[in-house]
């Protein structure tokens, strides 16, 4: 139970913050923004939530362990079958899709695919360098196949585009 509220004061900072600040401000440029905004918004807070959550309760601790580096040598796991190397990989592909779809949305329409898997990157990026500070391991190969999930993702993105864009104008409509 102790353990539970740790994640619990992080959500509801993640409730507060999104109530007081990004859905008045979302609620007034229209539904569709509200709705990809809204979907972005639980999205990256479950990739906190997967990632690096409890945050808050840990940072008095943060620097009470050492930094353990990046391991930089691209899927060592794989190669030396080490735990559940596989699952892994798919889930750090998976965790990233819904970033290269959503991206662009959020963007008003206007990410190219080199935008959107330049901030994917990005955000794997800042979650494999602070890990370590939530005293969690850091992975090249994470950041890889983040990427690559995020290109996917976009992929999807340009699949469905046009029933994606219909959807969001009939939203605006109503």
């Amino acid at each position: 139970m102790k353990y539970l509220i740790k994640y619990f004061i992080d959500f509801i900072v993640l409730v507060f913050l999104y109530v007081f600040v990004f859905y008045k401000k979302w609620k007034t440029r229209g539904r569709e923004v509200l709705l990809v905004n809204t979907l972005m918004y639980v999205y990256l807070s479950f990739v906190l939530f997967f990632t690096m959550m409890p945050v808050i309760a840990s940072i008095p601790f943060m620097l009470d362990h050492p930094y353990m580096p990046m391991n930089l040598v691209p899927f060592i796991d794989v190669s030396l079958r080490r735990g559940d190397f596989f699952r892994q990989v798919i889930l750090n592909v998976i965790m990233t899709l819904p970033f290269g779809f959503l991206f662009p949305l959020t963007r008003d329409k206007r990410a190219k695919f080199g935008v959107t898997v330049f901030f994917c990157f990005l955000m794997s990026l800042g979650i494999e360098l602070l890990q370590p500070f939530f005293d969690r391991s850091s992975d090249i190969t994470d950041l890889i196949t983040n990427v690559i999930g995020g290109a996917l993702g976009y992929g999807l993105y340009a699949i469905f585009k046009p029933v994606t864009f219909w959807f969001l104008e009939r939203l605006k409509t109503r």
